[in-house]
C-alpha cells in the first residue's frame, strides 16, 4: 500500500460521567482521530490516546500533534508498505513518543485489513470472535456513591469491577465493597499513588481476594514493585511501568508483577502490543487490555487486540455509552452481560460517523506529500 494522505481530526468530547483517579477529575476529553487514505481512496482510522497533560506520561496532545505533523505523518506519505509491521520499524529511530506513533500505525493496520478483506482482529491473528470486559470505576466522595455505581455495574453483566484508589481512599473503602459484595471479580488501580513506605496499608488489601492491584508504585520503578510482590499476596499488575517490550521483560525477569495489563497507544502500538502478548505468554503471564478513555475508533482496537490468545483476563473496553452521550462510530461499542462481539466486518468493523463527529470537532489537519519531513539530522 501507498499512503496518500494522513487526516488529523482534533475533537473535544463531554464525558456523560466525571472520571476521577488520584491523578484529579475529568469531564472532557481531547482525542484526535488519525485517517490514513491509500491511492485508491480506502481508508484506516487510528486514535490517539495521549492525555491534555503530561500526567499519565510524558506525552501531552500538543505535544502528540507536533509529532505526527512534524516527522510520523511524513516518514509514511508515499511509502511502499506492504505489512504493517513496517511502520514500527520505520518509526524505530525515533525515541520514545509512543502514542504519536501508535496512532498512525494504528490507522494503517485498519487499512491493511480493509485492502486484505478480513477483520482488524484476524490481521492480528486473534481468534476470538467476542472479548470479556469489565468496567473501570473513578473516585467517588463517597463509598455510597461508588457502591450504587458497583451495582448499576453488577446489573448490566460486567465481568469485573475496577475502582481506583489512593491513599485515604483505599482500605476501609475495599472493606466497605467486599461486605456488600464479597464474591465479585474486584481488582484496585492506583495510578502510582503510593510508595514503599505505604507497605502495611497495601498488605492490608491482602485480606479482600483482589484479582490485582494495578500500578501502586510509580511507573519506572521495578525494582520496588518486585519488592513490593514479594511482600504482598495480592498479584501486582503494571500498567504505566510497561511502556515497551524491554520493559515488559525485565519486568518479568525481576518478578516486578504477575500479571500486565497492556495499553497499544502506551506500548507504541498493535505491532509492539502482539510482540509482548508473545512474551507474557511464553512466561505464563496473563494480560488484559487496559482502557484510556477512548472513543470508539480506539475502542474498537482495543477489542481487536483482545482476541488474541493470552488475553485471559477481562479489559476495560466497557460500552460507548458508559463514556460517550454519542460516540462517533456506527454501530457503538456495545457491551452485553459483560461481552463484546466482534464485528465480522473488514477493519475495525464500524464505520466513522463524520456526521456524529462535527458535533465535536474544533480542527482538521491534513498531512501529504508536501509535508516534508522536518529535521535538522538525515540521512
Amino acid at each position: 500500500m501507498k499512503i496518500k494522505e494522513i487526516k488529523l481530526y482534533q475533537l473535544l468530547m463531554d464525558m456523560r460521567n466525571p472520571f476521577t483517579t488520584s491523578f484529579g477529575t475529568q469531564q472532557k476529553r481531547f482525542i484526535t482521530i488519525v485517517e490514513a487514505i491509500d491511492e485508491d481512496g480506502t481508508s484506516g482510522f487510528g486514535e490517539c490516546v495521549s492525555g491534555e497533560d503530561p500526567l499519565y506520561s510524558e506525552e501531552f496532545m500538543d505535544s502528540t500533534l507536533i509529532a505526527l505533523k512534524k516527522y510520523f505523518g511524513p516518514l509514511v506519505i508515499g511509502k511502499e508498505i506492504s505489512h504493517p509491521d513496517e511502520v514500527w520499524e520505520i518509526y524505530k529511530p525515533f525515541k520514545r513518543n509512543n502514542m504519536a506513533k501508535a496512532c498512525i500505525e494504528g490507522a494503517v493496520w485498519d487499512l491493511y485489513a480493509k485492502q486484505k478483506g478480513i477483520t482488524l482482529a484476524e490481521a492480528l491473528g486473534g481468534k476470538k470472535t467476542s472479548v470479556d470486559v469489565g468496567v473501570s470505576l473513578g473516585i467517588e466522595d463517597t463509598d455510597e456513591a461508588l457502591l450504587e455505581k458497583i451495582d448499576e455495574k453488577v446489573k448490566e453483566g460486567y465481568k469485573r469491577i475496577k475502582v481506583k484508589i489512593k491513599p485515604g481512599r483505599d482500605v476501609d473503602m475495599i472493606k466497605n465493597i467486599r461486605e456488600v459484595y464479597p464474591d465479585i471479580p474486584l481488582m484496585v488501580d492506583a495510578n502510582s499513588a503510593y510508595t514503599l513506605d505505604d507497605i502495611e496499608t497495601l498488605k492490608a488489601l491482602d485480606e479482600f481476594n483482589l484479582m490485582m492491584i494495578e500500578q501502586p508504585l510509580m511507573a519506572g520503578d521495578l525494582i520496588d514493585h518486585a519488592k513490593l510482590q514479594k511482600e504482598i499476596k495480592t498479584p501486582v499488575c503494571l500498567d504505566e511501568s510497561i511502556d515497551s517490550y524491554e520493559a515488559a521483560a525485565a519486568a518479568i525477569e525481576m518478578g516486578s508483577c504477575q500479571i500486565i495489563n497492556v495499553k497499544v497507544g502506551r506500548v507504541g502500538g498493535l505491532t509492539q502490543s502482539i510482540k509482548i502478548h508473545d512474551l507474557a505468554e511464553k512466561h505464563n503471564i496473563p494480560l488484559w487490555c487496559g482502557g484510556m478513555l477512548e472513543a470508539g475508533v480506539g475502542r474498537l482496537h482495543n477489542v481487536a487486540i483482545t482476541s488474541l490468545s493470552n488475553f485471559t483476563l477481562p479489559g476495560d473496553t466497557a460500552s460507548s455509552s458508559r463514556y460517550w452521550f454519542e460516540d462517533i462510530i456506527t454501530p457503538e461499542v456495545v457491551a452485553e452481560n459483560g461481552t463484546v462481539t466482534i464485528s465480522d466486518k473488514p477493519g475495525i468493523g464500524a464505520e466513522v460517523d463524520f456526521d456524529k463527529m462535527k458535533q465535536y470537532l474544533v480542527k482538521t489537519e491534513t498531512i501529504t506529500a508536501d509535508d516534508q519531513l522536518d529535521m535538522i539530522m538525515h540521512n
